[in-house]
């Protein structure tokens, strides 16, 4: 039990907050193809095509199939993990996470209900999902907290960007000018999104960094 531990019981909500931030400040978001991308920079969207003068590839577990048409190889690969929703028994409530070292897994309070999760499933990224360490831990979970009905109609699966050291890609790409690359946060992506944001546009516009930016430069591997 983490007493000090934060966490967000909607990311999408999360993350769509951001997003309106963003256009209240001047941004505007555009839907795309990201492998329409060609040099120059040029991408094209449902509005039409967009240019610019830089671009970042910012396109987690994917960003290999843009970045090695571009002409790199980046060894990202990936660590895939699964999680259900339940509704509580009556009367029960889950107010903070629970992780379970032994068994593997992690109780949460969310928007939806009771997340349970699993460990890391080491597969390719397009790979048929293979929820075996949800069918394992659910009956363990059950004996833990009082979770009653699955909410969900199938388990969901996510694709978790990793390098072999572990740490993102963020920088300049080297090879191209006016492209940087921001991806590789393993299972840290929503925690470490917005620093990451803060940092790329530090290095892009020449300003002071907020970190030291030379342990994720692209050229380490």
């Amino acid at each position: 039990r983490y007493t000090q531990a934060d966490s967000v019981s909607d990311p999408n909500a999360l993350v769509t907050a951001y997003a309106k931030y963003f256009e209240t400040l001047g941004g505007r978001i555009f839907t795309g193809d990201a492998n329409t991308l060609r040099n120059g920079w040029e991408v094209t969207t449902e509005a039409g095509t967009i240019a610019a003068s830089s671009v970042v590839v910012a396109l987690g577990p994917w960003s290999d199939v843009l970045t090695s048409r571009l002409g790199y190889s980046l060894p990202l690969g990936v660590k895939r993990g699964y999680h259900m929703h339940y509704s509580p028994r009556a009367g029960a409530r889950l107010n903070h996470p629970v992780l379970d070292v032994e068994n593997g897994y992690l109780l949460a309070p969310m928007a939806r209900g009771i997340r349970l999760t699993t460990g890391a499933e080491i597969a390719l990224r397009d790979a048929p999902k293979t929820p075996t360490q949800l069918a394992a831990v659910e009956p363990i979970a059950r004996t833990l907290f009082p979770l009653d009905q699955r909410v969900d109609d199938q388990p969901w699966m996510g694709a978790r960007p990793c390098t072999p050291d572990m740490m993102p890609v963020i920088g300049r790409a080297g090879k191209h000018q006016g492209l940087w690359f921001a991806f590789g946060h393993a299972h840290h992506g929503l925690t470490l999104g917005p620093v990451t944001g803060r940092l790329i546009a530090e290095m892009m516009t020449g300003e002071q960094t907020v970190v030291d930016p030379r342990p994720f430069r692209v050229d380490r591997f």
